[in-house]
């Protein structure tokens, strides 16, 4: 009698080894696959334009808030480490260009100063956002 119990118990076991291969091989993909939403750290008001237009390969992403304070990655950066910063995001994609999302209310001279410093650091491809009409 006891050894029917002993067969059951080890016939009824489930061998979770395959699911577990495939849920690994499924989570794979959708790491490889997906595509991750960047975001500078804070909310501008950008200007309005007629012509803006939707940019679909954006490597780097910087902010210039109202009061002139520049943001890449969610951190505050100072306009004298904007380079090293952006060279460090443009090594880890080198095919992506660069979107400054200036408000509206800031100053001209830290929208130059900070395209100029992303131009130094070896990024060509630079694009101001604006807000469609």
């Amino acid at each position: 009698m006891r050894r029917k119990r002993q067969r059951n118990t080890e016939e009824s076991d489930i061998d979770i080894t395959p699911m577990m291969d495939v849920v690994f091989i499924m989570l794979i993909f959708f790491i490889v696959t997906a595509t991750f939403v960047k975001e500078s750290g804070i909310d501008v008001t950008r200007p309005d334009a007629q012509t803006a237009t939707k940019q679909n390969r954006v490597g780097i992403l910087v902010a210039i808030n109202e009061y002139n304070e520049i943001w890449i990655n969610r951190r505050e950066v100072d306009i004298n480490a904007v380079r090293a910063n952006i060279e460090r995001l443009h090594a880890e994609n080198p095919q992506g260009g660069a979107v400054i999302q200036a408000d509206k209310n800031a100053q001209t001279g830290t929208l130059v100063e900070v395209m100029d410093q992303i131009r130094l650091a070896g990024v060509q491809a630079i694009s101001i956002a604006a807000e469609e009409r």
